[in-house]
């Protein structure tokens, strides 16, 4: 008797929907302890395709040994329902592993070892299972070959697809990580519990379980909340030991932690400081509310009549009630989580959020790089006052393309402030190699770019000279003029502020560093000892050698600030760490050429071999390495894309997720439509035809992204990033069920051929998600991204070219 429902293809499905809200999950629960540094992306990504990828080679010996494989999955789903939320526990206590201070960033290697460590047991089991539900599948069609592992490729494929948009659109604001990892799992652990057994008699016996299960979960689903506060606590304790958590909150764009030290509040998102404050019973403002004061004060002197200003950020931290005390007659200010200003309110000064009701305050929760996009109107200043660049996401503020934006929105005689921190005199070389990749990036935009600052940098950008200045006389003019009155500043301030030898000192830094093609190794050429005023060194500047873009550009498609960032504070906390970025910076596109040679010829040397002996092991090793190349292809232009799309059209999680939907939704059409081919159609000649089409479409991807930049309407930026990545994942779906059929021609074993194949594409896409975003995309750029993976599939093209020959029978 036949099942009447597919519970096997519910399987399959629920296999895609917890792999996907499990990778999401543990990435932002990893994201946190890594200080939401995306350099940890790629080793996050890897870990996880990695042991999915063994997972799945040992769950096809082990069932071409044992057999038994509707066992084996509810064994393993059992295993998932437990593992799940340990992992998640086990990640939060993370950096009570290693030696490693308050504040400091783990290193890469750590990164790597913690990474690899903690997904091991979830990912081999649940790579195990994509063998397992390809058996089952091909048992119930009584079929020999791999047909089952392309059905559940496909299934699962759009089970990802679906897990996605669930977590992004549902669960994120619902449910806490513990409740999600025990929901999702324990859908999964009923869904294979459906499947029925060999044994007719042991059906009753796998229905009557099913509700015993879901039963348990809601007991455990409920008492959860108190284990997600307590695995917070530890968190944190071992994060900032001298510092009290007082709040946590769920957002759709990261964990929201508020700690307390004394009277100073501190906004954590993803584990990335965001600001701090002053508290409710604070009567003066502290260091950091004095920040703020001389950031507002110092911006707002640099045009002579701000009417109109647009503020990025800091309004919370006290920068809007300081800009308040100048005439303006409207503030847009843009904040993009609303979780966080709900969660701030029961935290900062009072001060703070009266000024939110100032009828000159438009406060907004959108992405402020969409808003500046689209903005219409012109505005007299924009003051950026976001945290440095210590993430991809907040560098998306100091690229040329956003001043570019920002440029189109101010008035002609407009002014934009931003700010980073410095050490005096830009002393060490990833501060200095930053911070004047900022001022080179603004200079590149407008007319008119001025520094100053000592252990915090400020940059004055405009097209109109009389603008922005550095006399501490000027300033002083205007705001005494505007009778303001602010605790703690004065006009004084602009005299200690721009004090004369140290601005002659840290312009004459940023105006020389960056021009000989060593100085991002070297640092800055020394200062002389009498460096000439300002406005003489602007003068000068002209007839020095030009800037090296590579290293002192920042794009959106090359965001070197960022990776600087990292850089510096690894200086500050582990000099090891540093050490290990700095290496990376030697790094050179061309390096991918002896690797591609060294493919080629060892696909030649099988080849010989091959012919010598009557066999084909050059076939094998060209399929494999179709599905290797594949893999990590894709995986490169997906984190391209993914980049690209955050730095064009803006910080929205929601279509973020859309996008990696619509990846999933080419995968899964694609791995349909080459399971329709049928075997006469699974040839070699098919395979090499898919190799040709990635490389082309990877290299057109490259030409395309950069022009992508200037696309204005919203709508058709979604359009474009949605149908280039539909694009990939339909050539990737396709290429699998390809490559398995290509493989089961040549050893005869289904389970083997699946699992051989998916095995190395998940370990190709390892790689990738290393390579890309740990390496290439910060250093070399994203457009280089695109070239891998076009040169990774014209290599594979070459090798299955080489070992064409008579197809085998299928």
């Amino acid at each position: 008797m036949k099942q009447r429902i597919p519970y096997h293809l519910i399987s399959v499905l629920m296999l895609g929907v917890i792999s996907q809200i499990g990778q999401v999950l543990l990435l932002r629960e990893l994201l946190m302890v890594f200080h939401g540094n995306e350099l940890s992306i790629g080793i996050i990504l890897s870990a996880w395709l990695a042991w999915v990828g063994l997972g799945s080679r040992l769950g096809a010996r082990v069932v071409d040994r044992w057999g038994r494989p509707v066992f084996l999955l509810k064994t393993t789903a059992a295993a998932v329902l437990l593992l799940l939320p340990l992992t998640i526990l086990t990640i939060r206590t993370l950096r009570g592993f290693f030696d490693v201070l308050p504040g400091a960033y783990l290193t890469l290697p750590e990164m790597l070892v913690s990474c690899f460590i903690v997904t091991a047991p979830v990912c081999l089991l649940t790579g195990s299972q994509f063998v397992l539900l390809s058996r089952v599948w091909r048992e119930r069609d009584k079929s020999l070959d791999t047909t089952g592992a392309g059905k559940t490729y496909v299934g699962e494929a759009t089970g990802n697809m679906l897990g996605g948009i669930l977590f992004s659109f549902v669960l994120v604001h619902l449910l806490n990580p513990f409740q999600t990892s025990m929901l999702v799992a324990a859908l999964m652990l009923a869904a294979v519990m459906l499947i029925v057994p060999a044994r007719p008699s042991l059906r009753p016996r796998a229905l009557a379980a099913v509700p015993v299960v879901l039963a348990a979960a809601v007991l455990l689903f409920f008492s959860l909340d108190h284990l997600d506060r307590f695995a917070h606590q530890i968190q944190w304790k071992q994060a900032a030991p001298q510092h009290q958590l007082v709040d946590t909150q769920e957002s759709k764009h990261g964990n929201i932690a508020v700690l307390k030290r004394q009277d100073q509040y501190s906004f954590f998102q993803s584990g990335h400081l965001v600001f701090s404050t002053a508290g409710p019973e604070t009567l003066v403002p502290g260091l950091e509310g004095q920040e703020a004061v001389s950031f507002a004060h110092l911006a707002m002197v640099q045009h002579q009549d701000p009417e109109r200003v647009l503020l990025i950020g800091g309004g919370l931290r006290g920068t809007l009630a300081e800009i308040l005390k100048h005439p303006v007659g409207k503030i847009d200010y843009i904040e993009l989580d609303e979780k966080l200003v709900q969660t701030a309110a029961a935290h900062v000064h009072p001060g703070s959020l009266e000024v939110l009701d100032d009828p000159r305050v438009n406060l907004m929760h959108t992405d402020a790089r969409l808003f500046v996009k689209r903005a219409g109107q012109e505005y007299d200043m924009i003051i950026v006052d976001s945290p440095d660049p210590t993430t991809a996401a907040m560098n998306r503020f100091y690229t040329r393309e956003f001043f570019e934006e920002a440029r189109k929105s101010l008035n002609p005689q407009g002014v934009l402030v931003a700010g980073t921190a410095s050490t005096p005199d830009l002393r060490g070389t990833a501060i200095a190699n930053r911070n004047t990749a900022v001022f080179h990036t603004l200079d590149r935009v407008f007319s008119h770019t001025l520094v100053a600052g000592d252990r915090f940098m400020f940059y004055f950008a405009s097209d109109d000279p009389e603008q922005i200045s550095v006399d501490p006389a000027r300033l002083q003019e205007r705001y005494t003029q505007r009778g303001i009155e602010a605790q703690g500043f004065s006009p004084v301030h602009y005299q200690v502020l721009l004090e004369e030898s140290q601005l002659r000192r840290v312009n004459w830094v940023v105006r020389h560093h960056g021009r000989s093609p060593e100085s991002h190794l070297e640092g800055p050429p020394s200062v002389p000892v009498s460096p000439g005023p300002v406005k003489q060194q602007a003068r000068a500047q002209k007839d020095l050698d030009p800037v090296q873009d590579r290293y002192f550009l920042n794009t959106d498609f090359r965001p070197i600030t960022y990776f600087y960032t990292l850089m510096h504070i690894s200086d500050l906390t582990r000099r090891d760490g540093a050490d290990i970025l700095k290496h990376l910076l030697h790094v050179q596109p061309w390096w991918i050429l002896p690797f591609a040679g060294a493919t080629l010829l060892a696909a030649c040397v099988l080849r010989f071999l091959g012919a010598k002996t009557g066999t084909r092991p050059d076939t094998t090793f060209a399929v494999t390495g179709s599905a290797f190349s594949t893999g990590l292809s894709t995986m490169v232009l997906q984190v391209g894309l993914l980049f690209s799309f955050q730095n064009i059209y803006g910080f929205i999680y929601e279509l973020v997720g859309l996008i990696v939907a619509m990846f999933m939704l080419g995968l899964a059409l694609g791995a349909f439509i080459s399971h329709g081919l049928g075997p006469r159609r699974t040839t070699l000649g098919t395979l090499l035809m898919v190799q040709g089409i990635m490389a082309l479409l990877a290299g057109l991807m490259g030409a395309a992204l950069p022009l992508a930049a200037a696309v204005q309407p919203p709508w058709l930026i979604f359009a474009l990033f949605s149908a280039l990545t539909f694009s990939a994942g339909l050539i990737n779906g396709v290429n699998f069920p390809l490559a398995a059929g290509c493989f089961m021609k040549l050893c005869r074993r289904p389970e083997h051929s699946a699992g051989r194949i998916y095995g190395a594409e998940l370990f190709g896409a390892c790689l990738g998600a290393v390579l890309a975003s740990a390496l290439i995309a910060p250093v070399l750029g994203i457009v280089a991204c695109c070239l891998l993976a076009a040169t990774a599939n014209a290599t594979a093209f070459a090798v299955l070219w080489i070992s064409r020959r008579e197809e085998p029978s299928g």
